[in-house]
């Protein structure tokens, strides 16, 4: 609108002239820009001032968008972001984490980039269900055992696993297909009690001697780092880090036990 008005303003104050109606055309043609952009910025502002929050709609295609290009690092913060909402409230810690091991895994991939994901993940309601489909079709079953081990490590970046992050990691775990005892050894890896080394190996706490080392063995193969390393180096870290945790749960028994 202003371009127009600006247009014939300056056609009538500079006697006519045609510069000046171009003049006038380009300064409203600027005016009107602005006042689209700040529609556009006023409108992603709720009444209360927060940022707007985007749908499920809006986060899944946005999901969908970003994994053409970064496809792991875009499911890892979809992911972290339920956990991280999951309690109520975002903590510094639980972020400090996500970097960390942003850092770690990826190394020089690492970006701003990814951190604006998770902000954008956090900004609306997470479409779980979806996301959780397309990573089920998209991973094996180790290397989803490995992301609800990931999920762990974030909640208990504070200190403490609360009853809405656990109740949210697992929920994520049943969605990704992951077996209850799978799911329980890496629970007991984070949340532990008396029995936690015989969750981790899956077995009982009544469990035979023989009953252990043949569990062991078992949880050697199956998550064994040398499984995922075709896949890339971020991968084998996360699971060298879970296959140290069983290792120690093993020892821990045989020294209880005094197994040789």
């Amino acid at each position: 609108m202003y371009k127009w008005i600006f247009a014939v303003g300056g056609f009538i104050l500079m006697n006519r002239s045609f510069s000046g109606a171009v003049l006038g055309f380009i300064i409203g043609t600027f005016i009107d820009n602005y006042q689209k952009i700040s529609a556009a910025s006023q409108s992603q502002q709720s009444s209360d001032g927060r940022k707007r929050s985007f749908t499920h709609e809006d986060l899944f295609s946005y999901y969908q968008q970003q994994t053409q290009s970064y496809d792991v690092p875009t499911m890892l913060m979809a992911l972290s972001a339920a956990v991280m909402k999951a309690d109520g409230k975002v903590l510094k810690a639980e972020l400090d984490y996500v970097k960390q091991f942003l850092r770690n895994q990826f190394g020089d991939q690492f970006s701003t980039r990814h951190l604006q994901t998770l902000k954008h993940f956090l900004q609306g309601t997470i479409p779980l269900n979806d996301i959780c489909n397309d990573i089920k079709f998209r991973m094996q079953p180790e290397v989803r055992i490995q992301l609800i081990h990931y999920l762990f490590g974030i909640a208990k970046a504070d200190g403490d696993v609360s009853k809405s992050e656990m109740d949210e990691i697992q929920r994520i775990a049943l969605l990704l297909q992951i077996s209850t005892s799978d799911f329980e050894s890496v629970k007991n890896m984070f949340y532990r009690d008396e029995a936690s080394d015989y969750k981790i190996l899956g077995v009982e706490a009544s469990a035979t001697d023989d009953e252990i080392k043949k569990a062991y063995r078992k949880m050697v193969i199956k998550f064994h780092p040398d499984k995922v390393a075709s896949l890339g180096e971020e991968y084998v870290k996360g699971a060298q880090e879970k296959f140290q945790k069983i290792q120690e749960a093993y020892e821990n028994i045989k020294k209880k036990r005094g197994i040789k």
